[in-house]
């Protein structure tokens, strides 16, 4: 699709601006890294070779009779005694000593009997977000050679946790930002245009509206339903759309009564064309100027509720909750140091990024 003159200008100008643009390659890369977590951090194998069949763990269930074992179960790959019997073919008893028939079986024969030699393909991290490992000690445990910030107080992989809770807190900003950004758009450009009594009556809604104590409705809507990643959704984007109302109802009532417009009423354009065509482009650039304090906002807020334990679920990979986890266990200062740089980098990218959207937008700025 071929970009429009004024776009292809904006796009010009955004990539002029080198801390913008390396910032969008940066988050970019992290991102679509991150979309792959289950490949890069799993507690289960990406593939496995049995008996020369090819078996994909990550989105299929096997028990462990698949594998030549005695439980029906979803075999625990991480159980040396399931790893030696994928590795030998199910064909020598694996319950004494797994790992030395394995190192046996590199030749495919063990006791001069030939085997069906099977591999198991690992993710670079073997363990979950939710994987507790088998420390040997206590925990938090320091960062080590397998695990390479760490583990948490429940001695899980604080590396694995951080891949899987940044494509979380990615993901909830893209959604609440769009949806928010949607109703605020909507709520003031009607506001602005149409001014009046029907200003006057949705000033008064939202100044009403605004007064409600947001953590109060949050904590009885959790109480009443359980803590979920869409609630959250929901509860961010009730309160955080009228951020935007303010911006766009301003620059709607400045630009109403122009002679653009007053020409367009007088052509027959509608209403709504008219908001959409001719009024808001020109709201956008005031309104990217909020959009990242709105990003940055919608993350903070949900590693503040994390950090409360009013987020998402204790099992889910939030930053926040690492963060807390970084305040119970001053013991243990890889986790503040891991959640503070996890979030310093990541808003910082987002803020350089949408710093570099809204100077494309605003006409006044060009860079060299």
């Amino acid at each position: 699709m071929k970009l429009s003159p004024l776009n292809q200008r904006r796009w010009r100008n955004f990539r002029r601006n080198g801390r913008a643009f390396w910032s969008l390659i940066i988050f970019l890369v992290l991102f679509i890294t991150s979309l792959f977590a289950e490949f890069l951090a799993n507690e289960k194998p990406i593939l496995v070779n049995y008996r020369g069949g090819y078996y994909m763990p990550l989105f299929n269930v096997y028990p462990e009779t698949e594998f030549g074992g005695d439980l029906r179960i979803e075999a625990i790959y991480r159980d040396p005694e399931v790893e030696c019997l994928i590795v030998t073919g199910g064909l020598v008893d694996c319950w004494d000593d797994p790992e030395g028939l394995m190192e046996d079986a590199g030749d495919g024969v063990i006791d001069g009997e030939e085997i069906h030699k099977g591999w198991v393909l690992w993710p670079p991290i073997r363990y979950g977000y939710k994987t507790a490992a088998d420390l040997g000690g206590p925990a938090p445990s320091a960062p080590d050679g397998e695990h390479l910030l760490g583990t948490d107080d429940t001695a899980r992989d604080v590396l694995a946790r951080v891949i899987y809770g940044f494509r979380l807190s990615v993901f909830f900003t893209i959604v609440v930002t769009i949806l928010t950004s949607i109703i605020g758009i909507a709520a003031g450009a009607v506001q602005g245009y149409f001014g009046g009594r029907t200003d006057l009556i949705f000033q008064r809604a939202l100044e009403i509206f605004t007064a409600i104590p947001s953590l109060y409705v949050i904590i009885i809507l959790f109480a009443i339903f359980g803590r979920s990643f869409w609630l959250l959704v929901f509860v961010t984007v009730l309160f955080g759309w009228p951020a935007l109302v303010g911006v766009v109802r301003a620059e709607f009532l400045r630009a109403r009564n122009f002679e653009y417009v007053r020409a367009a009423r007088a052509l027959g354009v509608s209403n709504r064309v008219i908001m959409y065509r001719h009024v808001l482009p020109n709201a956008m650039v005031a309104t990217l100027t909020l959009l990242p304090f709105i990003i940055t906002g919608t993350i903070s807020t949900l590693a503040a509720l994390d950090f409360l334990g009013f987020g998402l679920p204790s099992s889910a990979p939030s930053l926040g909750e690492l963060t807390r986890q970084a305040k119970q266990n001053l013991q243990a200062p890889w986790l503040g140091f891991t959640a503070f740089f996890t979030f310093s980098i990541l808003l910082s990218l987002l803020v350089f990024i949408f710093e570099g959207v809204r100077d494309a937008f605003d006409p006044r700025k060009t860079f060299q």
